[in-house]
């Protein structure tokens, strides 16, 4: 088959899920860049595949869609060699499918109160978003003790990829993460599981922290 086409960022953690999730379930894929800085999320071109001109853009064949987690669970249910990523059973599922929404909307949200004024300008935040991030960090580390994945099953997830996304870009923009142990251990052994981890994400979380302006801290 044709390999999947992501079309993105590897700065963005969204289109580092997409890529780890391949690299996990073993499937073929090809990495594009859409410079959102240069506007190439805004060509014709694009915009006559995707509207939304959102990152990633995933092609599969003739089909395609944007939203990573969905574009994740999608390429998996589809190629990967059994459901241990994204489980079949009801229960599971419900379980992995609210760590990803609890990423989207919770942890990678609560973080991104915290950076996106110190990348792109606006309001600095403020007591209250710190502490909102604490609380969800907390939270987090709850989710992994005494060793678990995040949606405490035996094995990686798609939750923990989409978590560890996140995750990870927080570590490399300086937040202090020191307090959750729990989640370091977590971030190791998922680490590990993962081909090509720096091809994946590794390289794009450093690129994600170098937006931030020198000197500055969360």
């Amino acid at each position: 088959m044709a390999p999947v086409i992501i079309n993105g960022m590897q700065l963005s953690a969204p289109c580092r899920v997409v890529q780890m999730a391949c690299e996990v379930a073993g499937i073929d894929y090809e990495f594009r860049q859409v410079d959102l800085f240069k506007g190439e999320h805004m060509t014709p071109q694009y915009l006559a595949k995707n509207p939304q001109h959102n990152i990633p853009y995933v092609e599969d064949g003739n089909f395609g869609m944007n939203e990573s987690r969905a574009a994740a669970a999608y390429l998996v249910q589809r190629y990967a060699k059994d459901d241990s990523l994204y489980p079949k059973d009801l229960m599971t599922r419900a379980k992995v499918d609210s760590r990803l929404y609890f990423d989207m909307g919770s942890f990678y949200k609560a973080f991104g109160d915290v950076v996106t004024p110190k990348i792109f300008g606006g309001n600095p935040a403020g007591k209250k978003e710190h502490d909102k991030l604490k609380e969800v960090l907390g939270w987090m580390d709850d989710f992994v003790k005494d060793g678990a994945f995040a949606a405490g099953t035996a094995k990686i997830t798609l939750a923990d990829i989409s978590l560890l996304a996140s995750y990870t870009t927080m570590k490399e923009c300086g937040v202090d993460l020191a307090p959750y142990k729990n989640m370091s251990a977590w971030a190791a052994r998922c680490t590990a599981l993962i081909p090509n981890y720096q091809k994946a994400n590794g390289v794009g979380s450093v690129a994600f922290a170098a937006l931030m302006p020198k000197g500055s801290k969360l």
